[in-house]
């Protein structure tokens, strides 16, 4: 009877093992979380939710802070102020690179001609000047381009996208760098000095341009013609003339220029704007070279 009653015990024991190997649920494994019933991902999991939209422009953010980031591109808020020079700035994170400048910190040099930068990833930049690498590519028309802000400027200038406006007037701009400049001449606000002779700028570009009528500096030369330039903006627009690209395109007919100011005399047959006017008898003229030629006329 002993023998008996220990097979039977044992074979209630297997089958009590059984129906628990059976009936438990597996675990979930790590790598099935995010995946639907067909082992496939699930995009609605995996792709993030972003619930905070942009009012001006649409774009949408995961987070309310990037969200009120953003919104200060179009308003042109910069909470964010030096106490040193008084200099603002949109992001935190620009006003500590600034506070760098101050301390004369440029611990990243280039191997090539010794300019300095605050930030490992400036030099990076930088560095493509040289090696004329241009890693960023327009959709569009295949231009190369060494620095993604540049491309994104260019590529509002293909779709005429102009998405930041002036509080003060209503004009609009394609870079937001640009919005702020022009919003100083309404402000008077001219922060850029010359050490030398105390001329004041609106923008970093004129002060340098104008610092180097001092040194009588020119040290972008035109490898065709080796004329040289001040500024690195004046020799591109120079190559043009060689090449013949016209890379500036208006909106509303499609014509292509070399210039960009030979596009804005061209946008006022569109806009019927004509900001020219005779001092004698108020006539307003499109171009500057009409009210000249008009002017004559008073003059006898």
């Amino acid at each position: 009877m002993r023998v008996c009653l220990n097979i039977v015990v044992k074979e209630e024991k297997e089958e009590e093992t059984g129906d628990l190997i059976n009936t438990r649920e597996r675990p979930e494994s790590f790598f099935d979380f995010g995946k639907s019933p067909s082992m496939e991902p699930d995009p609605e999991i995996l792709k993030p939710a972003r619930p905070h939209p942009c009012s001006q422009c649409g774009k949408s953010f995961t987070k309310l802070g990037r969200l009120k980031e953003h919104e200060t591109t179009h308003t042109g808020e910069k909470p964010f102020q030096c106490f040193q020079c008084g200099k603002s700035f949109t992001w935190l994170g620009n006003l500590k690179t600034h506070k760098i400048t101050h301390t004369a910190k440029k611990p990243y040099h280039c191997s090539k001609c010794g300019k300095s930068f605050t930030q490992l990833k400036s030099l990076k930049e930088h560095e493509r000047i040289h090696s004329g690498e241009k890693p960023y590519q327009c959709s569009q028309c295949r231009k190369g381009f060494n620095q993604l802000e540049n491309l994104k400027n260019h590529e509002r200038t293909q779709t005429c996208e102009k998405p930041f406006q002036c509080s003060q007037c209503d004009k609009r701009f394609t870079q937001s760098g640009d919005m702020k400049i022009h919003e100083r001449k309404h402000s008077g606000d001219k922060p850029h000095l010359c050490s030398q002779c105390g001329k004041r700028f609106l923008s970093s570009v004129e002060l340098k341009s104008h610092k180097r009528t001092h040194t009588g500096e020119k040290p972008f030369h035109c490898s065709q013609c080796e004329k040289r330039f001040s500024l690195l903006q004046n020799l591109k627009r120079h190559n043009r003339k060689h090449t013949g690209e016209k890379h500036i395109q208006c909106c509303q007919c499609g014509k292509r220029y070399i210039r960009f100011r030979s596009l804005k005399e061209h946008e006022r047959i569109h806009s019927g704007e004509k900001p020219h006017h005779c001092s004698l008898c108020g006539k307003s003229f499109r171009w500057l070279v009409n009210r000249k030629t008009h002017e004559k006329i008073h003059s006898g």
